[in-house]
């Protein structure tokens, strides 16, 4: 898997952990990101058979993007970039 995903993910790691409080529902919504890109990393991009896909990632991520745009606006960066490496990876 692109080692620039990982970088990405720890980067938006240390940039949460500075960012203050976050509101319970984009932290949620950050979590299950996080899961599933997690799941997709240990996985590989190829599905095992009878298993869901994470495609689409990248549209989530860029979805939350835009709500921690307002709230937190130096997070906003990191998940773009996330969002962008995980569209060219076509996830």
């Amino acid at each position: 898997m692109d080692s620039n995903l990982k970088t990405s993910l720890k980067s938006l790691h240390a940039n949460l952990a500075h960012a203050g409080p976050v509101d319970e529902e984009l932290l949620e919504l950050l979590k299950q990101l996080d899961g599933d890109i997690k799941t997709l990393l240990e996985r590989g991009a190829d599905p095992l058979p009878g298993e869901t896909t994470t495609f689409g990632l990248a549209e989530r991520t860029q979805e939350l993007s835009a709500k921690f745009a307002v709230k937190h606006p130096q997070l906003e960066p990191a998940l773009r970039e996330l969002g962008t490496i995980l569209s060219n990876m076509g996830i």
